[in-house]
């Protein structure tokens, strides 16, 4: 029987110290019952010596010292798990809120849990296409990867998460392929757009979704990912699904990690944030990959807002070190009306050699890629040249390549958030642009992919 508390001493924010507690470790779950019956849930940050400073979970609004008790649960945070869980909709702790039946649960885990040994892994190397041409035809997504999106306030990055989610599939193999979001921070409006984006589409069927709203408690937020993340290594590696993790929004979630920080008095690091966010942010990343000896596979998409638009801010800039390149918007396409507005000359994946090339996409995607690069960054810089000089000062070829750079973001880059492009339409695209330029300027191609692409037309 868990003992009972009476010691509350304080109550500060979302902290609360108990006082003469036995037995109790850190992370452990409590329990708070109030005079009126009303009971909520803590879990214990610190313990030093027979006092335990403890993080709510709820509102610490009429906790009354004297009258309320403390219970120690004897066990850390745990989420049920259920194949029962795809089509469902959770908040941040894992309740479901879609007025559907409580899970059963096969088993329960800990949501702590640990991140892939890196001698356990295997190397990601297979292709999932998304349907989206900036991604796959140039910064390709491979199974097991970590591939964040960074994004700026008032870029469309939900419509992204929610097109990505909706059509990503691993190609050529009938194995069951599912997704796990978590949104973390946002308004009811946003949740609403996912919930109805998947219900329509049908997407819902293999998704699960956990849900913190921006009004719900700051340690909630900390516990989405993680909730988010145990019920994706179930899939994965207890029932050996293609998991994709999106998690939207990773600012939301270490502002909140600085929320608590604050709360207890830590001396902050940059910005204010923790020195642990590093850790704590490589805790979460790390959880994704391809274990061997498992066909079940975990690959994240997280989605974060660089505050004033600064690569360089702490979020952004330790989610670069941990994860394996980044999709970038950008605010400039955007005001185009290049829908998504992604930004393909600074946007990188590291993996994207590793997932293309016959028997995965296609034998010319990798020079096509390398093509259009190089076109499109002559081209962008044609047209800077064109603002400072007029467009009398560029020579033909020049002009080719400006024309070359704004096709390519009308066609290429933007395609709405509806369409759907199999691997083979976004590099028959590619080389449709490709014809604008002359014969001559395609170095980087070869002269077999030539003749067979390019002659085409």
């Amino acid at each position: 029987m868990a003992k009972e508390y009476r010691t509350i001493e304080e109550v500060s924010g979302p902290l609360m110290l108990v006082r003469g507690v036995e037995g109790v470790c850190y992370n452990e779950l409590g329990e708070i019952e109030l005079e009126n019956g009303e009971k909520r849930r803590c879990r214990v940050l610190e313990i030093n010596g027979s006092n335990a400073l403890v993080q709510l979970f709820e509102s610490s609004t009429g906790i009354n010292l004297s009258n309320s008790t403390v219970k120690f649960l004897g066990r850390q945070m745990e989420l049920g798990v259920s194949e029962d869980m795809l089509g469902r909709v959770f908040d941040g702790l894992g309740r479901p809120i879609d007025n559907g039946p409580e899970i059963i649960p096969d088993k329960r885990m800990d949501v702590n849990g640990a991140p892939i040994n890196p001698a356990a892994r295997a190397y990601p190397n297979e292709f999932i296409q998304t349907g989206i041409s900036a991604i796959d035809g140039l910064n390709t997504l491979v199974r097991g990867q970590k591939l964040p999106i960074f994004s700026a306030s008032g870029l469309p990055h939900s419509n992204l998460a929610a097109q990505i989610a909706r059509q990503a599939k691993v190609r050529g193999t009938d194995e069951q392929f599912a997704v796990v979001f978590a949104a973390m921070g946002i308004t009811f409006e946003e949740s609403n757009y996912f919930v109805q984006s998947f219900t329509e589409t049908g997407a819902i069927d293999r998704t699960v979704l956990f849900i913190n709203l921006a009004n719900d408690p700051a340690i909630e937020r900390i516990a989405t990912p993680k909730m988010a993340l145990t019920a994706a290594e179930y899939l994965a590696f207890e029932k050996n699904m293609h998991v994709l993790v999106i998690l939207t929004d990773i600012t939301n979630y270490a502002d909140a990690l600085r929320e608590v920080s604050a709360a207890r008095k830590e001396v902050p690091g940059r910005r204010g944030y923790p020195g642990y966010m590093y850790t704590d942010l490589a805790s979460i990343y790390e959880r994704a990959g391809r274990q061997q000896g498992k066909n079940g596979s975990i690959t994240m998409i997280p989605i974060l807002t660089m505050p004033e638009d600064d690569k360089t801010h702490p979020i952004p800039d330790l989610t670069g070190y941990i994860t394996e390149g980044q999709i970038i918007l950008s605010r400039e396409l955007y005001r185009k009306g290049i829908t998504p507005p992604v930004d393909v000359l600074p946007s990188l994946s590291r993996l994207k050699d590793k997932g293309i090339g016959e028997g995965k996409t296609r034998a010319d995607h990798s020079n096509t890629m390398n093509q259009l690069f190089s076109a499109y960054a002559r081209g962008k810089d044609a047209k800077e040249l064109m603002v400072i000089l007029g467009e009398s000062a560029l020579t033909d070829i020049d002009k080719l390549y400006a024309k070359f750079a704004d096709e390519f973001e009308k066609k290429y880059v933007s395609q709405g958030y509806e369409a759907d492009r199999s691997i083979e339409e976004t590099l028959d695209i590619g080389w449709e642009l490709l014809r604008i330029l002359p014969r001559s300027e395609l170095k980087r191609i070869s002269d077999k992919f030539l003749d067979m692409y390019y002659e085409k037309a």
